[in-house]
C-alpha cells in the first residue's frame, strides 16, 4: 500500500461512498416507480379530499390544508419505506453487495453512506410530497382551506418518514431479503397496529402501542388511544435504532454473500 493510499481519510472515503450511493439510487427504475406511487397516492388523495370538501353543500371554512400532508403521509409512507429497504436488499438479490464491498471495503463507511443517502432521500421526498399534497388540497378546496399551520405538521411528517425509512433500511440489512423485509415492515407498520386492538384484550392493545406503526399513526393523525406524543417518538426511535444496530451487526460480522 502506498503512502498516498494510506493518506485517504475516512471523511473523503465517506463522501465518495455517498456520491456512489446517490448515483446508484437515482439510476435504477425502481426508485422512480416508488416515487411515482408515493406521488399518486399522496397528491391524489389530497386532491380528492379537497374536491369533496368543495362539493359539500354545508362547508365549514377556515380549516388548514396541512391536514392533507399528515393524512396522506400515512399511506404514502409505504412507497418510500419500500424505496429505502430495496436500496439495501436489491444488492443482496443481485449479488452486487460483493463488488460494493470491494469498492468500499470499510463496512462501517458503506453502512453509514447507504443509510444516510437512502433515509435522507426518503425523508426529503416525503416532505416535498406532503407539501405538494397540501397545495393540491388547498387549490381543490379553495377558498375553504388556508395554508396556516405548516410548521406544526411538517416536523412530524419529516420525523415519521425519517424514522420509518431508517427502520426499513435496518431490517433490509438484517434480513437481506426483499420479500421478507417488505412483509415484516407491513406487519409492524400497518397490519398489527390495526388488528391487535380489535381483539378486545388489554394486552393486545398494549402490544399494539409498542409497535412503530402506532407511533407513526399517532404523530400523523393523532387517533391512537393510549399513546402520547412522547411515547410515539420514543417508540419509533427505539425501533429505528434497534433495526439499524442489528443490521449493522449482521453486515459487520457475517459474510456478505450469505
Amino acid at each position: 500500500m502506498t503512502a498516498t493510499a494510506r493518506e485517504v481519510g475516512v471523511g473523503r472515503v465517506f463522501a465518495r461512498a455517498c456520491a456512489a450511493e446517490w448515483t446508484r439510487l437515482w439510476t435504477v427504475k425502481a426508485t422512480w416507480w416508488f416515487l411515482a406511487a408515493a406521488a399518486v397516492t399522496m397528491v391524489g388523495i389530497a386532491t380528492i379530499a379537497g374536491l369533496e370538501a368543495a362539493a359539500d353543500p354545508d362547508p365549514t371554512p377556515g380549516g388548514t390544508a396541512w391536514t392533507a400532508a399528515a393524512v396522506t403521509g400515512l399511506p404514502g409512507q409505504f412507497a418510500l419505506l419500500a424505496l429505502a429497504l430495496t436500496a439495501v436488499t436489491s444488492d443482496y438479490a443481485t449479488g452486487g453487495i460483493v463488488p460494493s464491498l470491494q469498492w468500499t471495503p470499510r463496512r462501517a463507511v458503506l453502512f453509514l453512506s447507504r443509510a444516510s443517502v437512502a433515509v435522507g432521500a426518503a425523508t426529503v421526498v416525503g416532505v416535498l410530497l406532503a407539501s405538494a399534497a397540501t397545495l393540491a388540497s388547498f387549490v381543490a378546496a379553495r377558498p375553504l382551506l388556508t395554508l396556516a399551520g405548516g410548521w406544526d405538521v411538517l416536523p412530524d411528517v419529516a420525523f415519521v418518514f425519517a424514522a420509518g425509512s431508517a427502520f426499513a433500511l435496518g431490517l433490509g440489512f438484517l434480513l437481506r431479503n426483499t420479500a421478507g423485509t417488505l412483509v415484516t415492515v407491513f406487519l409492524l407498520m400497518l397490519v398489527l397496529p390495526l388488528m391487535l386492538p380489535n381483539f378486545g384484550y388489554e394486552w393486545t392493545s398494549a402490544l399494539a402501542d409498542l409497535l412503530p406503526g402506532s407511533g407513526a399513526a399517532f404523530l400523523l393523525i393523532g387517533e391512537v388511544p393510549g399513546m402520547t406524543r412522547t411515547s410515539s417518538v420514543v417508540t419509533m426511535l427505539c425501533w429505528a435504532g434497534g433495526a439499524l444496530l442489528l443490521g449493522w451487526l449482521r453486515l459487520a460480522r457475517d459474510d456478505a454473500n450469505r
